[in-house]
């Protein structure tokens, strides 16, 4: 199958984020190589409905409303599910604050070419919009390293992030969809090594995309403000799920980071250390009976 046949869908999940969300359109449109846009807007009320209802108009995009906010996880599954069943060959899968280069999804396309389809899927470089390496966004190359150079042109690793994921239809048809009740947090790296335990996977170094994130760092409870508190039970709660399945190696590593992040807590956190450690812990006894299961679409 040529590239100019192959059908790709950008699917874009948005939630109260109107200005990136059409910075993200616009660097989608200006690709080098063609690819149909679907957003997944989570019930935003911002603007963002109206917005994109006019782009409909145009024929820019196709969006869908969810009428709730299924969060990113539930974003995510939603959107894979609908390029899936509109029978897109590939789904190239972000957040609405990814900016893709010009030749992000062309580069994609030439290493899936080159691979000749032999891999579950491909990742881009991951700047941040100050032009340095996004923190959140590094890929491992093992369950628990991550990568620290670019210089290979197709690099193995074994878990990445939303923000420019690209994969076959096929692979989403047999390995299955993201986590919804995973709500935030963790769909990503737990529906990217679901896939990698059985394909190679990679990161495409030449394809690179500009993450404007609010800052260059990740989640964390040492600092988090206290309003934001809760969510990190989802966090804990998921993480259990993803580490579970890679038997005592991933007990082990999970062990050693929960005592690693109570630990930071307690000598680094300016307030409310005791209520940082007790989400720590809630949100992992949760994930020890939490077990959701995958969908899967049926041809």
């Amino acid at each position: 199958m040529s590239a100019e046949k192959k059908r790709i869908a950008a699917v874009v999940v948005t939630y109260n984020r109107l200005p990136l969300l059409q910075k993200c359109i616009e660097s989608l449109r200006a690709q080098t190589a063609l690819c149909d846009i679907l957003v997944v807007n989570n019930a935003s009320t911002d603007g963002t409905g109206p917005w994109l209802t006019a782009q409909q108009a145009s024929g820019v995009l196709t969006a869908r409303d969810t009428g709730e906010n299924l969060g990113g996880a539930g974003g995510f599954n939603y959107g894979m599910r609908w390029a899936v069943e509109a029978r897109y060959d590939f789904l190239w899968v972000m957040d609405d604050d990814c900016l893709p280069e010009p030749e992000a999804l062309e580069r994609l396309l030439e290493a899936d070419a080159h691979l000749g389809g032999g891999y579950g899927w491909l990742s881009s470089r991951v700047l941040w919009k100050d032009g340095n390496l996004c923190a959140m966004n590094l890929q491992r190359d093992t369950l628990i390293h991550t990568i620290s150079s670019f210089d290979q042109e197709l690099q193995p690793v074994v878990m990445a992030s939303f923000v420019s994921l690209f994969l076959p239809r096929r692979i989403v048809l047999e390995m299955g969809l993201p986590i919804k009740e995973f709500f935030i947090w963790t769909d990503d790296w737990e529906f990217t090594r679901r896939i990698s335990r059985k394909y190679p996977c990679y990161v495409v170094a030449a394809s690179v995309v500009i993450h404007h994130s609010i800052s260059n760092i990740g989640a964390n409870i040492v600092t988090a403000s206290m309003d934001r508190l809760d969510r990190f039970n989802y966090l804990y709660r998921n993480d259990v799920v993803l580490y579970r399945r890679e038997g005592f190696k991933g007990f082990a590593y999970e062990a050693a980071r929960l005592s690693g992040h109570c630990l930071r807590v307690v000598f680094r956190s300016r307030d409310h250390r005791w209520k940082r450690i007790k989400k720590i812990v809630s949100g992992t006894r949760k994930g020890l009976s939490f077990r959701p299961d995958i969908e899967y679409i049926e041809e």
